[in-house]
């Protein structure tokens, strides 16, 4: 520590009064050394600059002869591997021990003739000017819904100058559908649109096939800016600092959502949509600190489009005679009376909407090949059951049997019902219960109760199953009394011997 001017006023005024020189040191809070150095004039207003090396340098043999000229070459060179390819010329002459030595040298020559280091030209962000968007993970977090461990990613959206945020959950990867909903979405939840929207090079948004490439843009993203009114850039391939109002945030928001699961004590969620609720609080929680600067940006966003825009692509599709169509690697399921026909499908992050013309017919929960590229599927047995009643032992063979048995408890009572008896059979058996449970729309509590019987050494049978899962049909019909004519009178009536309206009733 340098020794300050107040520090020798002191010392000398005690010495002056007659004080020894370790009272007077003590007095000034110094140590006898540096008195006894204020003693022969070194003031100690700084400290002395060295005169020369006060160690030897271990490197002094080979760092103009080899070193240098190998820095001078490549100047990226780190010093692990300048000592790593000495000790192979010089065998036990540079120990590792050393390497701390050769990072100091090194850095000290860049500091001195290495090359420029870029520039980064700090900006500002006026209020309602940039909008950005970007895709993250949540990594050493592994969040659960229903107790599966849920592969996903977050869209991340910020506006430059206020820091409002908003946080999405994606299923799939960076995809268009992904960008344009939680774009829309956020656009909808800001309540305002930026001047310009703003990414890295995501192949969602941009064609990023060569520096020539003139229509840049992808013709979907294009007009999902145009119908916002907002110009779409990007930074340039490579330099993630460019996109620094939203790099930066990520690992904040990352953060701020580590310490509310902490705070929470689980990452467990009973569905996609409660997460989605919890990851809504988190960014809100961010909002309210900056509620100041995002009222000054709102006022200068420009007014939402009356509609939202189109944040889905769309695909054609036939049904194939399995009552099945394929698309993105995954098999889907619609009911029998589609079957050869031409669906068009609007596929977004999390969902399929099937037209049929201009008619929506249904919507289909989007899958994806699992890791390992396994085919993805999504049977609904309901929409083939009553076909598959016709073919029971067409399910003992079925490409999709797994994806068609609803749960869990089904697979598991298929597989015992084969070892108990013939194959035949209970593909019967099951299939006659799926219709059951089709009628009824109870294949969950069904399949436990039955899996619970089979456990406790019971199988039960399909009239079992029956009359315990049909509604009971007593008091559904009520009994209506109602008078009887007489015989005689309708004998009258078409006989014509007396008019109608004579014609009595008896009770």
């Amino acid at each position: 520590m340098a020794v300050t001017k107040q520090q020798v006023r002191i010392y000398m005024s005690q010495r002056q009064s007659g004080q020894k020189q370790v009272t007077a040191a003590a007095q000034a809070g110094l140590s006898e050394r540096t008195a006894r150095r204020l003693e022969h004039g070194q003031t100690g207003d700084s400290p002395q600059p060295r005169r020369g090396r006060t160690r030897i340098d271990p490197f002094a043999a080979v760092w103009a002869t080899e070193l240098l000229p190998q820095l001078e070459r490549d100047p990226k060179l780190q010093a692990l591997t300048l000592l790593e390819w000495l000790q192979d010329r010089h065998p036990g002459q540079y120990p590792d021990k050393l390497l701390r030595t050769l990072q100091r040298r090194v850095k000290a020559w860049r500091a001195c003739h290495g090359p420029a280091k870029e520039v980064m030209f700090p900006q500002v962000h006026g209020p309602g000017l940039q909008g950005l968007s970007d895709f993250t993970q949540l990594k050493g977090v592994t969040v659960t819904i229903a107790g599966q461990p849920l592969g996903h990613r977050l869209y991340h959206f910020r506006l430059a100058y206020s820091g409002w945020c908003h946080v999405r959950v994606v299923l799939g990867g960076e995809s268009y559908t992904a960008l344009a909903e939680g774009l829309a979405e956020a656009l909808e939840h800001l309540g305002g649109v930026p001047a310009e929207h703003r990414t890295d090079s995501l192949s969602a948004a941009f064609k990023n096939l060569d520096a020539a490439a003139v229509a840049d843009t992808t013709d979907r993203y294009q007009a999902l800016c145009a119908h916002y009114g907002m110009t779409a850039s990007r930074n340039n391939p490579g330099r993630a600092h460019e996109n620094g109002s939203i790099e930066a945030s990520h690992g904040h928001l990352k953060r701020r959502i580590g310490q509310r699961l902490s705070l929470r004590g689980s990452t467990a969620f009973d569905s996609v949509a409660a997460y989605q609720g919890f990851l809504n609080e988190v960014a809100a929680s961010i909002n309210r600190r900056n509620a100041k600067q995002i009222a000054a940006e709102r006022a200068e966003l420009a007014p939402l489009p009356c509609q939202r825009g189109m944040t889905a692509t769309e695909t054609v599709v036939r049904v194939t005679t399995s009552s099945t169509f394929t698309l993105g690697h995954a098999l889907y399921s619609v009911p029998a009376r589609l079957i050869g026909e031409r669906l068009r499908v609007q596929c977004y992050d999390d969902r399929l909407v099937l037209f049929h013309g201009g008619r929506e017919l249904m919507t289909l929960d989007r899958v994806r090949p699992e890791p390992g590229g396994k085919r993805a599927r999504c049977i609904d047995y309901r929409h083939v059951i009553h076909w598959l009643q016709r073919k029971p032992r067409a399910l003992a063979g079925l490409a999709f049997r797994d994806e068609l048995l609803p749960t869990p408890a089904w697979r598991t009572i298929y597989r015992q019902l084969t070892e108990q008896m013939d194959n035949a059979v209970a593909c019967k058996r099951i299939v006659a219960a799926l219709g059951l449970a089709a009628e009824h729309d109870c294949a969950e509590t069904l399949g436990h109760e039955w899996l619970a019987e089979l456990e406790r050494g019971h199988s039960p049978s399909l009239a079992e199953l029956q009359a315990r899962f049909t509604p009971s049909a007593e008091g559904v019909v009520p009994e209506i009394a109602a008078p009887q004519h007489s015989l005689a009178d309708y004998d009258g009536l078409l006989s014509g011997c007396r008019p109608v309206a004579e014609a009595g009733c008896h009770d």
